[in-house]
């Protein structure tokens, strides 16, 4: 019988064979990857819909999650394909209907008399006897009712070649099905079930990576990435497993990398992959559990919940994954809750925009969530974190914002004394509000007590040391932090080191960022104010000049080159002093910060004048005034030390 070979860039790929080439060595494919490549090659460019995927790789199995399968199946084929999705060579993604193949193909037929004469007993990969989609086609000639690349099922009669004895393929076939049958088991219930206890695969550290969004609306990305932070915190406070952050694997989100390879990098034996998809009330989710190193597939489970049920999802898959991995925390019955969807839902809209955008932006969704449900508690703390977020950035004035973030962070833990991120916005209460240091740190330790993976925890702990002037103990917690999450704050461990005036090792630790990427805008930022507090003016201004460049703000960029060519560092001290006068006119701009300009400048009565109307305010900018060297000419004036006394700093003078 003739087979069919597809070539395409320098792959070849032989149906009949069941062999994929590149550059004429053969590559390692599982079954169910190799038949879905098998098909996407025969489509000629047109759309396979997932329906049809499901229906002629899946229709007679059993026990199988075909929506997991289609994704593992599809990451394999990208794998060994060395295909990128967001740029695809040769797989593309047509979001919530299915996948097109894309190359170029050129189709050609083989003889039968090839086929024997180059045939080789496919490659199977290590894991084959663990895993369901692991087996190749066995070697048989194909009834001439059937096409060339049929995969004979379990209960088909097939004729063995002549050399075979009948018996011997009698019991090669028994085999396979009694292997096929275990392995589906096994993927469905889980090892832990199945093994004996010496043999059960140990998963101690695990990463939740980002759940793909199914829903065909990228608007529902939010809701993908929510319900992957609430399973993670979850799972973290249900079970004694090393949880890794939300933030740390968001980086792996629609990249299709080899689970033992992302593993490695996150330093987890465990991975949890699955999709979740939303039409109108209705959500379906699927995960599944693999265990790293070996690739192989341990559980699986599907859910399907409508709007009013989803906000008890995370928590319920949380406390089964605990209990397969024997690593559950006992927990008190949790107070049975009612959670309007839509105040939830706004409430992922708020985290999802406090992670990736402008912190402004997520403030109304928090206060939306407040308001459909008023005893919502992380509504709350979210609403509590914006407003304090937002004084501390400078961006809202203290005056207007601190009296809410207080009544909100008091809200949430009446609402909820379990809920650690109340527990934390109340810690920025008592620190921001009353500067309140002891109250301020008892509040931090509870939040780390409910949540020890709570990394927002330790890097605000961070910050209330450095302003007390504990500056050993703030770069120690602050490391405690990047090493929960070295990728939500990757500029924190400078931010200790340059408040502690360690400015080499800041930039140190600045630069070697930007080796990674060197157009970084906020690194550059990071890097102009270490030199500017070193004294290193020029670098201090070329680094200023690149921020916004970087940022892609080329007017002030070359504002910052023309006044330094004109004047000197002094020169755009001014200019950003006449810019930032210019902003206040529109919006808030905090007389700290233009306190700080004009401290550069030696202006003794303006900057004084200034710090005197942001203590007014109770400006939390005050609070590390005494960790930059530019208001160091004022540490023996009275009015300074009055500032420093009445916010109950201790001196640094």
């Amino acid at each position: 019988m003739p087979s069919t070979v597809f070539e395409f860039d320098e792959f070849k790929l032989d149906s009949g064979r069941f062999e994929l080439y590149r550059s004429g060595r053969s590559l390692k494919l599982e079954r169910k990857p190799m038949e879905l490549l098998i098909l996407l090659a025969e489509s000629e460019g047109q759309l396979v819909s997932r329906t049809e995927i499901a229906e002629r790789l899946w229709d007679r199995e059993v026990f199988v999650d075909t929506e997991h399968g289609i994704n593992t199946a599809i990451r394999k084929i990208r794998q060994v394909l060395r295909d990128d999705p967001e740029q695809p060579r040769f797989v593309q993604t047509v979001t919530g209907k299915g996948y097109r193949f894309v190359p170029t193909v050129e189709v050609r037929r083989t003889s039968t008399e090839e086929v024997e004469e180059n045939s080789q007993p496919p490659a199977v990969a290590p894991d084959a006897v663990a895993r369901p989609d692991a087996f190749p086609i066995p070697n048989a000639i194909p009834r001439e009712d059937q096409p060339a690349n049929h995969t004979p099922l379990p209960n088909e009669a097939v004729t063995p070649h002549s050399s075979i004895p009948l018996w011997v393929a009698a019991l090669g076939g028994l085999a396979a099905i009694v292997v096929l049958v275990v392995a589906i088991l096994l993927a469905k219930r889980g090892l832990g079930k199945l093994l004996a206890h010496g043999a059960e695969p140990t998963i101690r550290s695990l990463a939740i990576l980002p759940l793909d969004n199914l829903s065909g609306d990228p608007g529902q990305d939010y809701f993908a990435d929510g319900m992957t932070d609430e399973l993670t915190t979850m799972l973290a406070k249900n079970s004694t497993l090393r949880v890794i952050s939300r933030t740390s694997v968001m980086q792996y989100k629609g990249v299709h990398r080899p689970l033992p390879e992302i593993a490695r990098e996150l330093g987890v034996d465990g991975v949890l992959e699955g999709s979740v998809a939303r039409s109108g009330d209705k959500v379906h989710m699927t995960i599944q559990l693999i265990q790293a190193p070996s690739d192989t597939h341990l559980w699986a489970e599907s859910y399907d919940r409508d709007a009013n049920d989803v906000v008890s999802l995370p928590r319920e898959t949380a406390q089964t994954i605990a209990k397969q991995l024997k690593s559950a925390v006992p927990q008190s019955p949790p107070t049975p809750r009612l959670v309007s969807p839509e105040a939830h839902d706004a409430y992922l809209r708020g985290r999802y925009l406090w992670f990736t955008g402008p912190n402004e932006k997520a403030g109304p969704y928090f206060k939306k969530a407040t308001e459909l449900q008023p005893d919502y508690a992380p509504g709350w703390a979210g609403l509590s974190v914006y407003y304090g977020g937002g004084t501390v950035e400078g961006d809202l004035n203290p005056e207007e914002s601190l009296g809410p973030e207080e009544a909100a962070a008091i809200k949430a833990i009446t609402l909820d004394d379990s809920l650690a991120e109340g527990h934390l916005a109340m810690s920025g209460a008592f620190f921001l509000v009353h500067w309140d240091w002891a109250r301020a740190e008892t509040e931090i330790n509870r939040a780390n007590e409910l949540d020890p993976n709570l990394a927002e925890a330790y890097h605000f702990h961070a910050k209330i040391l450095a302003a007390l002037n504990r500056h050993q103990e703030a770069i120690a917690v602050q490391k405690k932090a990047s090493e929960l999450d070295p990728f939500e704050r990757p500029w924190a461990m400078a931010l200790s080191l340059r408040e502690a005036r360690l400015y080499d090792a800041a930039i140190s630790d600045i630069q070697h960022l930007l080796e990674a990427d060197p157009k970084i805008p906020w690194a550059h930022w990071f890097l102009y104010d270490s030199y500017r507090r070193k004294g290193m003016e020029k670098e201090a201004a070329q680094e200023l000049e690149k921020t916004f460049l970087f940022g892609d703000d080329k007017a002030p960029a070359a504002s910052v080159r023309h006044a330094f060519q004109q004047g000197g560092y002094k020169a755009v001290v001014r200019w950003q002093l006449s810019d930032a006068k210019k902003d206040s006119s529109t919006k808030y701009v905090s007389p700290v910060y233009l306190a700080t300009l004009n401290a550069q400048l030696g202006r003794r009565e303006e900057t004084l004048t200034l710090l005197e109307q942001g203590y007014r305010e109770h400006s939390p900018l005050l609070l590390w005034i005494q960790n930059d060297p530019a208001f160091d000419f004022l540490h023996s004036d009275g009015r300074y030390r009055f500032i420093i006394k009445g916010i109950g700093l201790p001196p640094a003078y």
